[in-house]
């Protein structure tokens, strides 16, 4: 069973910075890899994703502040947070698929007040 750990999240201000890692626990390089997000009251939301080919993709709504990057040797996804803003208050989860099979992290909490 592949295991998918978050961590880096916590509270801080309007505009501050923080990054998210999730280290799995096999190798990653067959994974396609990506970040969803769930605010209270509201549905788990595509953040970014980092596949293993092409280009990283963005939610409109991070696009400029955020960036997802893996490492294949440490088996790590990160998310870089920039310009954070009080709607990106949310759980943060990392997620890895390979054809059928998925797997989710257990999240961390970004919480963004001022």
């Amino acid at each position: 069973q592949v295991q998918l750990v978050e961590s880096g999240g916590g509270s801080v201000l309007p505009g501050d910075s923080l990054r998210l890692t999730c280290e799995v626990s096999e190798n990653i390089f067959r994974y396609d890899l990506g970040w969803y997000r769930q605010a209270p009251g509201k549905q788990r939301e595509l953040v970014a994703t980092r596949p293993r080919w092409g280009s990283p993709k963005y939610a409109d709504s991070v696009k400029g502040r955020f960036t997802a990057s893996r490492d294949n040797v440490k088996n790590t996804m990160y998310l870089q947070m920039n310009s954070l803003k009080p709607e990106d208050t949310a759980v943060y989860f990392c997620h890895a698929v390979e054809g059928a099979d998925d797997y989710w992290g257990q999240g961390t909490q970004v919480t963004v007040s001022s």
